[in-house]
């Protein structure tokens, strides 16, 4: 018997890679959250099909917001509070709260979950990492907290006290882990000029798509100036301001003529901003996406496509990827062969690893953009057909970024679409090449053969 279980263990230690832990984890709690919405206590009125209980736990476990139904009407209060433990454990990640648990327990984890969750929240090993695991919960929940009573303060203006907690609590934590799930059918396009609505949930947005371990350092940095910041939340902090500012101003235009014309200061204001904001990673929205130009539609898959940062709940190429690729720009135009910033040098493997990323990306985008098309119920050589492609490109980007953001197709997606969709969202949350290593994990080093030169450009 002893052999046995030593076999078993053996195998399980060999075969089972943190990648390989990393994504099984995720793909059993989404199946576990689909089996739950599946369940008649989660339906309000019929009982969801499976494949739309398997597309919205996916969508809510990978904190994306993409719905093939009306989460507020359809789903009964145990359907929406299954939604929200699924992207509250979801955002904060799975192996984080098995490892509270066990530590809470008094009961030790493995190497392999250690490293999991290193990998998860830290860009370097540490060696106080509990204590920063423990700091990274404490501080979502207070943030998560606030985020309820500033929104209760403004909800409690339209509804009953008890149903304008409930409203405050659901957006707040959907905010703050990037989920994009929102109870009202339109999002939040009816508080479009409420100032402290859009304030408040574009600071939980931000807050929870920056990163952890960023979130970390600068509260260390605030408590005593000694404690210096990485490069990594330098980057992180550089680039998410820039986008942020940069996507306002560029959404202001292409809208200006369009959904912003007649708006008054204060409304074209929040609503540029918001939607910079929410387009990197979260899902909500203020105005109709669907009604949007083809300039601020590129500008939002643009940002879609970049997403949040590393660490965090959002998904993505990250912004520290896209931080980096432009770094390798201005290097190679001065001449530099690394890639050089605040007097240091980003590692080669640190490089490749970005360009295999992004590359990898645009790989799944381009194929679930076809599968999407190829299995359409609308004529391609027709013109609705062709601006069909646009919406789904759009579908797919965001499913990708685990964003939420929808041109209206979502709940017209067939069957076989809808899978597709719920591939890339998948793949948008647990990363392209941490999927690729958990499909296929060798312990071989590559092989280095005789160099020949191959003609390129």
């Amino acid at each position: 018997m002893k052999n046995v279980c030593s076999s078993i263990k053996n195998y399980f230690s060999l075969h089972f890679t943190p990648a390989r832990i990393f994504v099984c984890s995720f793909a059993a709690f989404i199946l576990l959250g689909a089996l739950f919405l599946w369940f008649p206590l989660s339906a309000a009125q019929k009982n969801l099909s499976f494949v739309d209980a398997l597309f919205t736990a996916t969508s809510a476990v990978c904190v994306t917001g993409l719905t093939t139904i009306d989460v507020g009407k359809e789903l009964s209060l145990a359907g929406q509070l299954i939604i929200m433990v699924l992207f509250q454990v979801g955002g904060l990640g799975i192996i984080t709260f098995s490892i509270i648990l066990f530590v809470l327990m008094g009961r030790g984890i493995s190497f392999k979950g250690r490293e999991i969750a290193q990998s998860t929240f830290l860009h370097t090993p540490r060696h106080d990492f509990y204590i920063i695991l423990k700091k990274i919960i404490r501080y979502a929940f207070v943030v998560e907290a606030v985020g309820t009573a500033v929104l209760f303060l403004c909800f409690i203006q339209d509804f009953p006290a008890g149903r304008a907690f409930y409203h405050a609590i659901f957006h707040a934590v959907s905010a703050f882990n990037n989920a994009g799930f929102s109870l009202f059918p339109d999002s939040l396009m009816s508080y479009q000029s409420n100032v402290v609505v859009n304030i408040a949930v574009m600071v939980l947005i931000v807050l929870g798509g920056i990163g952890f371990i960023v979130q970390h350092e600068v509260i260390a940095r605030l408590r005593d100036k000694k404690n210096k910041l990485s490069i990594h939340t330098k980057i992180v902090l550089i680039t998410t301001a820039s986008l942020i500012v940069i996507g306002a101003v560029c959404f202001y235009f292409m809208e200006m003529n369009n959904l912003l014309k007649g708006a008054t200061i204060r409304t074209t204001v929040l609503t540029s901003f918001f939607q910079s904001v929410t387009a990197r990673t979260a899902g909500f929205n203020t105005v109709d996406t669907g009604a949007l130009t083809n300039s601020a539609i590129l500008i939002i898959m643009i940002l879609m496509f970049i997403g949040a940062s590393p660490g965090s709940a959002g998904g993505g190429v990250k912004t520290t990827s896209f931080a980096l690729l432009f770094l390798l720009i201005i290097n190679r135009i001065r001449g530099n062969e690394n890639v050089n910033i605040s007097y240091r040098t980003i590692p080669k493997e640190i490089m490749d690893r970005t360009y295999s990323i992004i590359f990898a990306a645009a790989f799944f985008i381009c194929l679930v953009t076809s599968v999407l098309l190829l299995f359409s119920n609308t004529d391609a050589s027709s013109f609705p057909g062709r601006h069909k492609f646009v919406e789904y490109l759009f579908e797919t980007i965001s499913a990708f970024g685990t964003v939420g953001l929808s041109m209206g197709i979502t709940s017209s997606l067939n069957d076989i679409q809808k899978y597709a969709v719920i591939f890339m969202m998948f793949v948008g949350r647990v990363g392209p090449l941490t999927l690729a290593f958990a499909w296929y994990s060798s312990r071989r080093k590559g092989l280095t053969y005789a160099e020949e030169s191959v003609m390129v450009g």
